[in-house]
């Protein structure tokens, strides 16, 4: 049992250094969301942070910010998940199963 508990150990350290190395590359990924047909552009790295904002000078509207406004979270909303499902799809590259493949009880 001890040797089997020493090679499960060795593989979660191996997989521990994939899904760091997987973070580190993910981080470098960029994902653009939009919103009002592309009027309002948002840039997002894989760490879902935002990196960029473009917004097309037709919708600024001093009357209607409000208009604005929810395009931009829009756009936001749009781009974080295009960073997480990013995210998701490189780290099922290293855990193909997802977590729940890993067999420890309670990560699933």
């Amino acid at each position: 049992m001890a040797k089997g508990f020493g090679n499960m150990m060795k593989q979660a350290q191996k997989l521990q250094k994939q899904m760091m190395e997987m973070q580190e590359e993910i981080a470098q990924k960029t994902v653009e969301g939009s919103a009002g047909g592309g009027m309002v552009k948002i840039t997002a790295n894989g760490n879902q942070d935002i990196i960029k904002v473009k917004i097309d000078p037709e919708v600024v509207d001093p009357d209607d910010v409000e208009l604005l406004e929810d395009l931009i979270v829009a756009a936001v909303t749009n781009a974080r998940e295009k960073a997480k499902s990013l995210m998701e799809d490189e780290m099922g590259k290293v855990l193909p199963g997802g977590i729940g493949s890993l067999g420890i009880p309670g990560l699933g």
